[in-house]
């Protein structure tokens, strides 16, 4: 080993900027957050072949004075804090004073800016030792040319122009989302690829992320002392096949956080297949004093004072967003999903078809005894119940259900409904599915589940080893709501099992149980996978496609899926029911043209 040195303040930099400059797109990241942070309500952003050739930001911010540009490129040289009570509770996006140092340790730098108490704006070069006078109206202008001109090696590592261009408009997209008062345009090669105007954060959302993921999207706001979140978060039917679409910000900075990524994805862990991927753009406020945001030089990784707060607060919040109700979702039109809020069909069109529940008490009392033998049957709504509704003169009427009456079946396997929007289609096995497991979960919840003994038990061919499961988890089974036990070498006699599947595929049921308690420890099943178990039982005690329902089934079935939770989609993820409006019907048959 040679003797100790001290480093060359150019290589320092070098060094540093292995950190903070991984490519084009974390340059335009950091000149961004210095223009947002100096208070810019327009930034213009030029790139050339992907940002390696050039990047230049222009914003109107406030400006730098001519003594302090010198500094501005200096290592650790900041105007955003001065102690460490000041990093403790930093709430500007820069605070480390070494980004622009880096930068132009690597690249040929010039910034441009005009002080409102200067006449004039002055402009200093990476190479230059002092500022010169520059012709600028106002805020000021960062030119990073030939990246890496001096480090070929690192160059090599960049991707094609295409991709690292991909990198710098997500960079774009994710602040302009932070900050819809702000005014954005990028453009590359000197072509227009992006202008994004000052607007609220619906209308900046809807340019970002698209339209395809509105209808999906549910509102939400939710506090709980210094915490708060906001955002918007897409049902299961807008899942993704990768994490494209998560935008997770706190206090305004879009952070990628494993704590943050796991509440998330626990809170559509229950309603999402595991091969998908929620769609979400959050935003987290909380004390700045309660989160740590110094954890690397790139500051998309933050800390937390009270993590396990944090991730239940976010758990919680996320899932009763997604549990609400159909009769009870709803919200701001801008923001709220349009199947929740149908907008009133503006052209001419026939007359309703008149075509309601009729719910006298008679026919109630004549359905509740018809369905009695049926344990599987889905039982009639009365009046009094969460999803009884009154019989409209019409289905515009204000009292009208949100899924509208049922007016038929088909093939056995979809309900066709009418409401005020126009027609509704449902999946009814999903949805019984959803509310068969909704009901097991709170009862489960509640303490153990209403059984019902078979008169006659249930003989099954068993194997030798769910005869020894049997054996050995009978607690288990019970907790669940079954009753069996080994009825020779080769059976197994069930006794008693959940009120809610009586007259499901038991056989088939069954046996998935006790795969499931094979496979996994008794704790972990009742635990961990309590809630796939259940949905399993569900799947099996749903009705099954094919099977005929009345009127008065199919409308039961309609008003317990409006007070059900999660019921827009089934236990796979699947969605459980679609509306086609008017001008989407219109629009099929070419009427109006």
């Amino acid at each position: 080993m040679g003797i100790i040195k001290p480093l060359p303040d150019l290589l320092i930099s070098q060094i540093a900027a292995g950190e903070v400059v991984e490519r084009p797109a974390s340059v335009l990241k950091e000149l961004l957050e210095n223009s947002l942070d100096a208070g810019a309500t327009r930034i213009d952003v030029q790139l050339e072949e992907g940002g390696v050739r050039l990047i230049r930001v222009a914003d109107d911010g406030g400006g730098i004075a001519p003594e302090d540009l010198p500094l501005a490129l200096a290592r650790h040289a900041t105007s955003k804090i001065a102690s460490l009570d000041d990093l403790e509770r930093v709430g500007s996006y820069g605070f480390r004073g070494e980004a622009l140092a880096s930068i132009a340790s690597v690249a040929r730098v010039t910034v441009s800016s005009r002080h409102p108490s200067q006449p004039h704006a002055f402009r200093l070069r990476s190479n230059a030792d002092s500022a010169e006078p520059a012709a600028l109206a106002a805020g000021t202008v960062i030119e990073v040319a030939d990246l890496y001109f001096n480090t070929p090696a690192r160059r090599k590592f960049l991707k094609t122009e295409a991709t690292e261009f991909a990198h710098c408009d997500e960079v774009l997209r994710r602040l302009a989302l932070a900050r819809p008062d702000v005014a954005f345009t990028l453009s590359h090669n000197g072509s227009a690829k992006r202008r994004l105007a000052s607007a609220d954060f619906s209308h900046r959302a809807r340019e970002i992320i698209g339209d395809e993921f509105f209808p999906q999207a549910r509102p939400l706001d939710a506090v709980a002392g210094p915490l708060r979140l906001s955002g918007l978060a897409a049902l299961p039917a807008y899942s993704r096949a990768g994490r494209d679409e998560q935008y997770f910000f706190v206090n305004g900075r879009f952070v990628r956080d494993k704590l943050l990524t796991h509440a998330a994805r626990q809170a559509w862990a229950d309603i999402l297949h595991g091969a998908r991927h929620p769609a979400y753009v959050l935003f987290l406020e909380l004390d700045p004093a309660g989160v740590d945001v110094n954890v690397h030089p790139a500051k998309t990784e933050v800390r937390f004072r009270d993590a396990r707060g944090i991730h239940q607060f976010i758990f919680h919040a996320l899932q009763r967003t997604l549990a609400t109700p159909l009769a009870a979702a709803g919200g701001d039109e801008e923001t709220a999903a349009p199947r929740f809020v149908p907008a009133a069909y503006p052209q001419a069109r026939q007359g309703s078809l008149g075509v309601g529940e009729p719910a006298t008490r008679a026919y109630l009392e004549f359905a509740r005894a018809a369905f009695a033998d049926d344990a599987n049957a889905v039982p009639p709504a009365t009046e009094g119940s969460p999803g009884w509704a009154p019989t409209p003169g019409s289905t515009e009427d204000a009292t009208a259900p949100l899924l509208g009456f049922a007016i038929a079946q088909l093939h056995g396997i979809y309900i066709l409904a009418q409401n005020a929007a126009g027609l509704v289609l449902v999946d009814m096995h999903a949805a019984h599915e959803r509310i068969l497991y909704e009901k097991l979960k709170t009862d489960i919840e509640a303490g153990p589940p209403a059984t019902q003994a078979l008169l006659v038990p249930l003989l099954l061919a068993a194997s030798p080893a769910e005869l020894a499961t049997v054996e050995e988890q009978g607690e288990t089974l019970a907790a669940l709501g079954f009753d069996m036990a080994a009825a020779g070498p080769r059976e197994i006699a069930v006794r008693r099992l959940p009120a809610l599947l009586a007259g499901g595929k038991v056989n088939d049921l069954v046996r998935s149980l006790l795969r499931d308690l094979a496979e996994h420890p008794a704790s972990r099943v009742i635990e961990t996978r309590r809630n796939e178990l259940l949905a399993t039982m569900a799947c099996h005690g749903a009705v099954r496609a094919h099977r005929t329902l009345g009127l008065m089934e199919m409308n039961a079935l309609l008003r317990q899926m409006e007070a059900t939770e999660r019921a827009d989609q089934c236990n796979h993820g699947r969605p459980t029911w679609v509306q086609l409006s008017m001008a989407e019907l219109d629009k099929l048959f070419m009427r109006g043209r």
